[in-house]
């Protein structure tokens, strides 16, 4: 095995790690504290290895000085066992070189048991510079509490934003001139259907389909049903296939229990609450809670489900990809989420689709993809109105696909703002 990880090592030594644009996240090189990447699979997180990689080769260190692992490279057969046989390999290859100048890059480490003390014992006897990625999020930060409190640094990687989106399309975010702004539309509505996985960006539709189904397909069975040994795999895809259906709405685990129930199969209530929380884990999904000033109650309430991405979504659930509502409302979510905002959605006597918490202040939001027409109008007023009120606060926003104005509804400053200007100009 340590003659496979040298050849491993010195492979990713030599070879040329491809450029990307670059991502709207700052990522130091010399932070002296392990930094974690978490998120879907094929987010971005090893594009963003690779460019640190590329920015230290830049800033004059020795390629020597890089050690790079891929976890998922079905070569390394690692275990509790031999994972310190990646020290010995790299100490045997470069002995000159001392390990307190090595920065060390693994990714998808939380393939192998027993990762979080290996890693600790680096960073207290070897190196500070310490990169690592993974895929589940519960494994990696249940690990890294207990191994790496106060060591590490954590930024979660989401497909791309919309201003991401726009960048990697070479398109300026500017409004102005007219032409520049009806290009900006124009992006809009493909980010709206086809999402921001960055391989899929520029591939055809039967292609950008069938991928993504892939990428769904390895989220289920590899990070899921392997992971966590689920043997009903057909009630686990029923399931999904519910969360994926019911994207924006509350999510009622009793009612999928007993829908599956009436369809004769046999599971556990305890089961499906696993199922939900994996999901969540493993980013296919991401929720939120209702809001409630009492934390118990939000954690009680049934939580709104958003699946990680447009173009997941559409390629998994038909039903979704041509109601333009729905998918804005998905897309929103995932912008906020990606801003690193603080969501909520809020049901009284009306609904409003998000609270957004920033400390002590609170924005109601509702999402409508044209509110043209005025019951779509006065149903979405309504909602925002009363968030507003339960709040006290008096103003609220409406986001929508291309539809902007501004105006006062009972007391109430509302702001009408097209998607791809709120979130262009979101800090």
């Amino acid at each position: 095995m340590k003659t496979k990880i040298k050849e491993i090592i010195l492979e990713n030594q030599n070879k040329d790690f491809p450029s990307a644009v670059s991502r709207n996240i700052d990522i130091s090189l010399n932070l002296n504290i392990v930094v974690t990447l978490i998120g879907a699979r094929r987010s971005g997180k090893t594009y963003i290895l690779y460019q640190k990689i590329n920015e230290l080769l830049k800033n004059g260190i020795k390629k020597e000085q890089i050690l790079f692992l891929n976890f998922e490279d079905e070569r390394l057969n690692l275990n509790t066992e031999n994972l310190d046989q990646i020290i010995q390999a790299y100490n045997e290859l470069f002995p000159e070189i001392s390990t307190e100048n090595t920065y060390f890059f693994f990714d998808e480490i939380q393939n192998v048991t027993g990762w979080e003390k290996f890693v600790r014992r680096i960073f207290d006897t070897k190196s500070k510079h310490i990169f690592i990625t993974g895929s589940n999020s519960k494994l990696l930060s249940t690990e890294i509490a207990t191994e790496l409190r106060g060591r590490t640094i954590t930024y979660t990687i989401f497909p791309l934003s919309f201003s991401e989106y726009l960048e990697f399309h070479k398109i300026s975010q500017k409004l102005y001139p007219q032409k520049n702004k009806s290009k900006i539309i124009h992006y809009a509505e493909k980010f709206l259907k086809e999402g921001g996985f960055p391989e899929t960006v520029f591939f055809d539709k039967q292609s950008r389909l069938k991928v993504l189904q892939q990428y769904f397909n390895t989220m289920i069975f590899r990070d899921v049903v392997e992971r966590y040994k689920i043997s009903d795999v057909g009630t686990f895809k029923f399931f999904i296939k519910k969360i994926f259906a019911g994207v924006t709405k509350p999510f009622s685990i009793n009612k999928a229990y007993n829908d599956l129930k009436s369809l004769g199969y046999k599971i556990s209530n305890k089961y499906l609450y696993d199922y939900f929380d994996y999901c969540n884990t493993v980013f296919i999904s991401q929720s939120i809670n209702k809001f409630d000033f009492s934390e118990i109650k939000q954690e009680k309430s049934d939580k709104k489900t958003y699946i990680i991405d447009n173009g997941l979504l559409s390629s998994i659930e038909f039903s979704v990809s041509e109601n333009s509502g729905k998918l804005l409302e998905n897309m929103v979510a995932l912008e906020f989420m990606k801003a690193e905002k603080e969501l909520f959605y809020f049901k009284k006597n009306y609904e409003c689709d998000f609270i957004v918490r920033n400390k002590n202040d609170y924005l109601p939001v509702q999402v409508s993809y044209d509110i043209t027409d005025n019951d779509t109008k006065q149903r979405e007023l309504k909602g925002l109105a009363e968030a507003c009120n339960y709040l006290n606060t008096n103003t609220g926003i409406i986001i929508t696909f291309d539809n902007e104005e501004e105006f006062v509804y009972k007391n109430i400053n509302v702001s009408v703002v097209p998607f791809y200007i709120y979130f262009l100009n979101l800090k």
